[in-house]
């Protein structure tokens, strides 16, 4: 079994109403990068999020919950914190 760990920086934009939106998310390469990306997008988003998830992709068996690295802005209720 060999553990994956994957950097994703999840924007978010306006819904209908008062919703929210997520936008196309971005791979990053890593913590550092997925950080810099999300800190580069926050002007722009009404909300912006970068997390870590690890597992293992043979066996489908992942952390139950991310590893918050960056957030900002509104976010949907598992990222509000």
């Amino acid at each position: 079994m060999s553990r994956v760990t994957n950097y994703i920086v999840q924007p978010y934009i306006a819904g209908r109403g008062a919703g929210l939106k997520a936008a196309p998310p971005t791979a990053c390469k890593s913590a550092d990068a997925a950080r810099r990306m999300a800190e580069k997008m926050a002007p722009s988003k009404i909300g912006v999020v970068a997390y870590s998830t690890s597992g293992d992709p043979e066996s489908g068996d992942y952390d139950e919950e991310p590893e918050i690295l960056f957030r900002s802005g509104r976010l949907p209720e598992q990222f509000a914190g």
